[in-house]
Formats: C-alpha cells, structure tokens, sequence
C-alpha cells in the first residue's frame, strides 16, 4: 500500500537502517513544558498508531520526554515495532516542566540504556543518542561507556545531539557517528555547517523543530505566498524545503494531534520547483 510518507524516499542510518526520511518526534505526547502525563493518554497513542498507518518507520524520543512517559506510550502504542526503527536519547535529566540538565557520567548513561530498553521492551535499541554533552565529563569517558554497551549487543548504532563539526569529530574518534541531531529549520539555518558536513560523510541529520519558518511565514510573505499557490500549510512547505536541502535530512515533526500529524505527513508529497526552492533559500539565508 502506498503512503505519503513513501514520496519523502529512504536513508540508511549505519550500513542496514533503512527509513523513510519523514520521521515523527514523540516529544509532544507528554504534558506541558514536556513533563508529565498527556491531557489525554489514549489520543497520543492513536497518534502513534496514525503515524504508523501513514508511512512512518522512523520514531524519535528521550527518557527524558516526560521524563519517560514518551517510551512508555511508544511501547504501548506500538511494540513490538513490526519494521519501525524507534531511536531514543539520555544525558540530560529533569527536575521540573522545561528544565533539562546535562548529566554525562558514564554511570549514569548506562543506567539510561538500560532503562530504555526496559521501557521500550526490547533487547536492542535500534538508535542511541547522547542528547548533549556534559562539558563536566569528558565525551570520550560518557561514549565509552555506552560504546561498550553497543559492542554487548544493547546498542545498534549511536549518535548525537546539538553538536558543532569539531565535537563529531572528536566523537568519531569513540565511536562511529550515524547520526547528528541539531535544531534546524527553514528560518534558522545556524547548524548549516553540521549539515554540510553529515551530508559529505553520510551521516543522518535530524532537524529538530524542523517546522519553524521565522518571518517567511507572516502573512504576505514569501512562504504565505507559495503555501496559498500550493494549496498547502506553512509547515508542509517548510518540511518540503527540509526534504529537498538535503539526501541526510531526516526531519522529525512532533504533535499531539493526528489532523497535524496527517498534514505534516502530507509534506511529502509536496513538491518544489526549482525556483521555489531557490527562492526560499535565498529569502531564509537573508
């Protein structure tokens, strides 16, 4: 059966992890300031299920959505994962709505992998990324340890988090980097250099809050224009112009509603012309 998601094409994260390149962020499933249990918890797992019905094999959380609500839903929404790549994240901890603090210590991103494997109820974790790294530790002591957790099997590939080149390299040096995950968006480009560089290297790149087009999309400018040409919604434009920037680009949009979800999956079969493209891209650089 075809899909939507089926015209954003595929990317093989590492030698054998092939998605599609339109993913879903599971981080809007959870409570306000992304802390605590959903207004409604069985409307977040039929979106999950929805994002499924549409195409959708790439699903990406953190421990520390919630913190853990995201996993638990996933696992009840969707295990056991039938050809769905479910990536998740630790190293940061929460003590309340919209605080996040950096924990790097190799101790405790063990005890991060193994409880996201708990939670999700699988014996492999498909993708794990360092959400940050803690300028505490030393990157090369937090991805030991859970290098040493991929080399037992707990682990298939690793990634990383909000980093700059310098830092992948220097990660690269541990372990072997599939993918990078930076905010990036049609109105701020400021990882454009990560994502050059994951492009040379075939490295996944993974725009977080990959929808936000900045002063394009206010009404009567060039982004409000086109999105009326198309017949289509600001954010299927700005997730088409993420599709078309890049071959690595693995945009994730994130909602707690499944009319939002279908639209956002509906972005794939938008298509830009050249000059279009041309055009946004000229406007988001200036």
């Amino acid at each position: 059966m075809t899909t939507p998601i089926a015209a954003s094409g595929t990317f093989s994260l590492g030698k054998d992890l092939e998605v599609h390149r339109l993913g879903y962020g599971a981080m809007r499933l959870t409570g306000d300031g992304i802390w605590g249990e959903p207004k409604d918890r069985e409307t977040a797992k039929q979106v999950l299920r929805r994002a499924v019905e549409l195409g959708v094999d790439f699903i990406d959380t953190a421990d520390s959505y919630g913190p853990f609500i995201s996993e638990d839903l996933i696992r009840e929404a969707l295990h056991p994962y039938d050809h769905v790549v479910v990536a998740t994240k630790g190293g940061l901890t929460r003590s309340g709505p919209d605080i996040w603090e950096q924990v790097g210590r190799p101790e405790y991103l063990r005890q991060c992998v193994h409880m996201s494997l708990r939670r999700l109820g699988v014996e492999q974790i498909d993708l794990w990324q360092l959400h940050r790294i803690d300028a505490q530790v030393p990157v090369e002591e937090s991805l030991g340890a859970v290098k040493a957790l991929q080399d037992e099997g707990k682990i298939k590939y690793l990634g990383l988090s909000e980093v700059t080149v310098a830092e992948i390299e220097q990660a690269r040096q541990v372990i072997d980097v599939v993918s990078v995950q930076n905010l990036y968006n049609l109105g701020n480009r400021q990882s454009e250099e990560v994502l050059d560089y994951c492009e040379r290297e075939g490295i996944g790149f993974i725009p977080w809050f990959p929808v936000a087009a900045g002063d394009l999309a206010k009404p009567g400018g060039l982004l409000d224009e086109m999105a009326k040409d198309h017949h289509a919604t600001h954010a299927q434009l700005a997730l088409a112009w993420l599709l078309r920037r890049s071959p690595v680009m693995l945009p994730i949009p994130g909602t707690s509603s499944v009319a939002h979800l279908e639209e956002n999956c509906a972005a794939a079969t938008v298509e830009l012309s050249d000059s279009e493209y041309d055009a946004l891209s000229a406007a988001a650089a200036a």
